[in-house]
């Protein structure tokens, strides 16, 4: 009889859905309750406050939807634009060229400014754009912040800079659905108007929220937003948020579950959550460099803290090396998506985990890649990322003694 059980936990490191913490699972784990009890609001209203800290933003409205990003997605577009409206969209991965189809199914015009992958958004180009566009045609430019389909993070505070060098009134469209709570985000400071994000990622719960954050800017373009949307109305969550309450049913254990995740990053600190994923991505980077093979990402300037996609040698399956690391080794690795599938495969390194986790899911993918031929040195990745983690461990010792 062959055995069907696989003993020990699965080694999840995908970027996204990422590892729950078991407080948050704890959190989740509640009877029912009545979401329009006198007693509700103690638990909806401070999550708002909570997660403009989050956002690093004072004035923007934060909205909560039972969804995942891709709903988060459409209530940034379809509230503040109208049908016929055209957007600018740079397009350099699968999630942005998602997001770009989902615009165009709300009836926008979408104009795409394709770009390699590996690459992220060019501020040079979307000024050029902008200042092209002198009778203001363009209502949103939208950029993916972390593609998780390329390990590419993009330069939001760029594109601001270069539309406002090009004095163009656009709304800032941002997918931070795999930067927000582990990358560094700044709401106000990047001049963002909309930023959308996931629960599923930083926010180490099951996917399930969809969360917007909105500008005063954008919300005064509600007045002339005309695509179809019911459920996703952002004034109907506004007006019944205003008091603790939801215009339908919440997810309740996820609003619980939301709370105690939000209490794990202010107990660690959030400038600390991102230096936790900068020093980690950096030992998987020396990894690769070890068993050399390449990133996805064309240079360090692209390189994301939370996901590394591993450009597989010439001849090879990435996807071969996926089935062997959950097969032989319960390890859960990312695909290549679309333009890339097979090419690469992905380590996830986001939300709660460490070096020793982290070293885990390079000692497995080490093992699926010569298991699959590829000729990698068994124990090199391990060896290069645990050097780079004792250096940055030491680096921190000592700067906290100098303090």
């Amino acid at each position: 009889m062959s055995a069907t059980r696989k003993p020990g936990r699965n080694f999840l490191f995908v970027p996204g859905p990422t590892n729950i913490p078991d407080r948050v699972l704890r959190a989740m784990h509640i009877a029912m309750e009545d979401h329009r009890s006198s007693d509700f609001p103690k638990l909806s209203l401070p999550l708002y406050e909570r997660l403009k800290k989050i956002f690093k933003t004072k004035e923007g409205q934060v909205v909560i939807f039972p969804s995942s990003g891709t709903g988060a997605w459409e209530a940034a577009l379809t509230n503040t634009l109208a049908s016929g409206n055209k957007v600018l969209i740079a397009r350099f991965g699968q999630f942005s060229h998602l997001w770009g189809e989902l615009a165009k199914r709300h009836g926008l015009d979408v104009i795409v400014q394709d770009e390699e992958w590996g690459t992220g958004a060019n501020p040079e180009r979307i000024e050029e754009a902008l200042r092209a566009d002198k009778g203001h045609e363009i209502k949103g430019v939208l950029v993916v912040h972390n593609e998780t389909a390329t390990g590419v993070t993009s330069n939001v505070a760029a594109v601001r800079r270069a539309m406002d060098a090009a004095k163009h009134p656009a709304l800032l469209y941002v997918d931070g659905v795999s930067s927000i709570g582990s990358i560094d985000f700044r709401f106000d400071d990047w001049g963002v108007d909309l930023a959308i994000t996931g629960s599923q990622k930083g926010l180490m719960l099951p996917a399930g929220l969809g969360i917007v954050c909105a500008s005063k800017k954008a919300l005064a373009a509600m007045k002339d937003g005309n695509c179809r949307h019911a459920y996703f109305d952002l004034a109907d969550q506004i007006k019944a948020n205003a008091t603790g309450y939801f215009p339908y049913t919440p997810a309740l254990p996820m609003l619980h579950g939301l709370r105690e995740a939000l209490n794990i990053i202010d107990e660690e600190g959030l400038e600390n959550v991102f230096a936790r994923h900068h020093h980690l991505a950096s030992g998987a980077r020396a990894a690769v460099e070890a068993w050399g093979l390449k990133l996805c990402a064309k240079e360090p300037k692209w390189h994301s803290d939370t996901v590394t996609a591993i450009m597989v040698p010439a001849g090879f399956n990435g996807a071969d090396v996926i089935d062997v690391a959950y097969r032989r080794y319960n390890l859960a690795l990312g695909a290549g998506l679309s333009q890339v599938a097979g090419k690469l495969f992905r380590i996830g390194h986001l939300g709660d985990l460490n070096e020793l986790m982290l070293l885990g899911a390079i000692a497995g993918a080490e093992m699926a890649m010569r298991d699959t031929g590829i000729e990698v040195e068994l124990g090199s990745g391990v060896a290069a990322a645990q050097a780079e983690f004792r250096d940055g461990m030491q680096a921190k010792i000592k700067q906290v003694a100098a303090e």
